[in-house]
């Protein structure tokens, strides 16, 4: 099997376990790109699993996963790490940002491990830090940040150096449900501006239904997977 040629995104025949216990058992999933997707599932259905296969920051057991044309699952570790630095941004659910570092520090990060020269790094940071309206941030530390702006400096360290792929791992499960919709707003906005796609891992109906396309998780099996 081959794939389909038109998907961004194309997972074939992809397992991944954990030990004795499977997780994911012959994935398939097509995903075009500038898609919104929303992965849902029960808690330790996979989704998360699902999600780092995509973003190259696990390998499956067998399959194929091809991003972009790149197929990751030819890769070494080595070669998806620079693929990642590169092609991808991350949103965790818990920020994750360094908390020795200051929000544009933080967003910096991104630019500085891809070679860009302090003073870009530091305009396109600040520029971000304001389009997504938490410039008065810009010199505080995440501990004197709130909830709702370590959230957007969480986003703006994802996008600042342009990937072509934005993962969201339950990005909003902290937050009350008008911050939360906001937020996958602002997110999805800021993708759709980058022409990147965004894949979030969910247990929010609320925030799914948000999204252009779900696919979901059971037992094993991703259901919905073909766009």
């Amino acid at each position: 099997m081959n794939g389909n040629p038109a998907a961004w995104i194309d997972l074939i025949g992809v397992a991944k376990s954990y030990g004795r216990q499977p997780v994911l058992e012959d994935a398939h999933l097509t995903v075009a790109r500038g898609c919104a997707l929303a992965i849902v599932g029960r808690s330790g259905s996979g989704k998360s699993t699902l999600l780092r296969l995509i973003g190259g920051l696990e390998a499956a057991d067998v399959g194929t996963i091809r991003v972009d044309g790149t197929e990751l699952t030819k890769l070494t570790e080595g070669e998806r790490a620079l693929w990642r630095r590169a092609d991808l941004g991350f949103v965790f659910q818990s920020f994750n940002l360094i908390p020795t570092l200051t929000a544009t520090e933080n967003v910096e990060l991104p630019l500085a491990l891809n070679g860009v020269m302090p003073g870009a790094a530091r305009r396109r940071a600040l520029e971000l830090l304001a389009e997504l309206g938490v410039e008065s941030g810009a010199d505080r530390y995440p501990e004197d940040l709130s909830g709702g702006e370590q959230q957007r400096v969480a986003i703006a360290r994802a996008v600042v150096h342009e990937p072509k792929l934005v993962l969201a791992d339950e990005p909003t499960g902290n937050l009350d449900t008008e911050t939360a919709n906001h937020v996958l707003d602002l997110l999805r906005r800021t993708c759709h501006s980058r022409d990147a796609t965004l894949v979030v891992a969910t247990h929010s109906a609320e925030v799914a239904a948000r999204s252009d396309r779900i696919v979901s998780i059971v037992n094993g099996r991703v259901e919905g997977a073909r766009s």
